[in-house]
């Protein structure tokens, strides 16, 4: 494209005088042409600089399974993560072994596929991490001198799976304390969420105050149409919500999309609990939501009693619900 550009330009200089509008034409093009390619160059050099993910042999095959995983039903999918772990605790120490590690720690809370396959997961990426461990995430330049460096996600994937489902990992000797800082951060966010008042309009209209519902077990969900894990749970919230309702449970699902996307959803799946919307992200920030779902439990006082950080089973909710007193 740049080179017909600047062919353009080139007859232009040779078109006769008397040609003006031609050359005027000509020209115009022509330039139209080279500030569309100064505009999209830094986006053309981006894509060229991304770093392609180049399999071995012996990665592919877990890489097309982790890819594979939701498509299996949840008792094979137990026994796969499992292996998976297994698997890639076998590998090489190379930046792809922590790339798998990771992606299989982030879709082994999708539901209830047991203590032992999660205790696995989180074993082959705190090893991964030990032999291959990565730098702190330092602040961009124009983030302000108040902005401080994060640990890294591995380290974060693991934190959450050791404080929310219950595994063990062994101490770091050679992570500059990143685990340290991202147990420390969950906590600071369990913290923030322990308290929560907002307001938020439901696809009705109708006005939510969180304060209000002081007296009734809440289920605060967040979630969105997009989400093949929030899409899945969805009905057992509903019938959750059918069964305890009259009892003083209410589900409050939260998205950060417009009516016009989230109301055919609700009709067609025939959700009836209240389904509010944040468009601006306001309490998906208050409750540090960064990936979804994610479900919050307060029992009758307002306390924070259970929470998930991933889709959730009907019998995994009930657990929950039975810490807010609910039966």
């Amino acid at each position: 494209m740049r080179e017909l550009a600047c062919s353009l330009l080139s007859l232009v200089a040779m078109t006769p005088r008397t040609s003006l509008a031609r050359m005027s034409f000509v020209f115009v093009l022509a330039t139209t042409m080279l500030a569309a390619i100064a505009a999209f160059a830094p986006f053309v050099g981006q894509a060229q600089h991304k770093k392609e993910v180049v399999w071995s042999a012996d990665e592919k095959p877990i890489a097309d399974q982790i890819h594979g995983l939701r498509a299996l039903p949840d008792d094979v999918r137990a026994g796969t993560t499992k292996d998976l772990a297994l698997k890639i605790r076998n590998l090489p120490p190379t930046e792809n072994k922590l790339r798998l590690a990771e992606g299989l720690a982030g879709l082994s809370t999708e539901g209830d596929f047991g203590h032992d396959a999660l205790q696995e997961v989180a074993t082959t990426l705190a090893e991964t991490l030990r032999e291959r461990p990565v730098h702190w995430v330092q602040p961009k330049a124009d983030a302000g001198a108040s902005a401080t460096r994060q640990p890294a996600s591995p380290y974060v994937e693991l934190a959450s799976l050791v404080r929310y489902e219950h595994v063990e990992a062994l101490p770091f000797d050679n992570d500059e304390g990143q685990f340290r800082a991202a147990m420390a951060r969950l906590e600071a966010d369990d913290h923030q969420r322990e308290h929560p008042d907002f307001t938020l309009k439901d696809l009705s209209g109708k006005s939510w105050t969180f304060s209000e519902l002081r007296g009734k077990v809440v289920l605060v969900n967040f979630w969105a149409t997009w989400c093949p894990p929030c899409r899945k749970e969805m009905p057992d919230l509903e019938t959750l919500y059918e069964r305890f309702g009259a009892k003083g449970f209410v589900v409050l699902g939260i998205s950060d999309e417009k009516a016009k996307e989230v109301k055919p959803f609700i009709l067609e799946h025939k959700v009836s609990f209240p389904v509010l919307l944040d468009p601006g992200r306001k309490v998906n920030g208050m409750f540090v939501v960064e990936g979804i779902p994610k479900s919050f439990v307060y029992d009758r006082e307002g306390k924070l009693v259970a929470q998930s950080i991933d889709m959730r089973t009907q019998k995994q909710f009930l657990e929950m619900l039975e810490r807010s007193g609910l039966d």
